[in-house]
């Protein structure tokens, strides 16, 4: 019985970290997709060209996508974010909008893995199945833990 409530709270942590982390990565979209709402895309490209020696970014950022990015970075860091705090705070109705959502953000980086090849999309893909699996722990816990009136 000991053992069951340890592991349980172990489970419990690495959800909220996993959590807070995901809205630490929302947090930062949001920053990079103001600042490509702010800058045009010749002057982010010129100094992300000087700090990348390997050519990442003129492999998966093209002039042409410069709307696209701002407007995933921030929607998909808003919702990230959002769905953290809510998360974080407990709310139960939360649990089941952030699996749909996290679902949904499966989908979307796997149709765009279709077309850019970049895997850093199956990486996020593969975080947000584990969040999907640990809220969903969580949300039974605390619907197991509720008071009856």
């Amino acid at each position: 019985m000991r053992y069951a409530r340890v592991q349980e709270r172990r489970i419990h942590q690495i959800f909220v970290v996993s959590v807070a982390l995901k809205g630490a990565h929302g947090l930062i979209e949001m920053i990079g997709g103001l600042a490509l709402a702010l800058f045009s895309t010749d002057a982010i490209l010129g100094l992300l060209y000087r700090l990348d020696k390997h050519d990442w970014v003129a492999r998966h950022f093209s002039s042409g996508e410069h709307g696209y990015y701002v407007f995933f970075f921030l929607s998909h860091g808003a919702l990230n974010l959002a769905l953290a705090i809510l998360l974080l705070m407990e709310k139960l109705w939360a649990y089941p909008a952030a699996v749909a959502i996290l679902i949904l953000f499966i989908a979307l980086q796997l149709f765009r893995f279709a077309h850019v090849h970049d895997p850093a999309l199956i990486v996020f893909s593969i975080l947000d199945v584990i969040v999907i699996a640990l809220a969903l722990h969580e949300y039974r816990l605390l619907r197991k833990h509720l008071p009856t009136h």
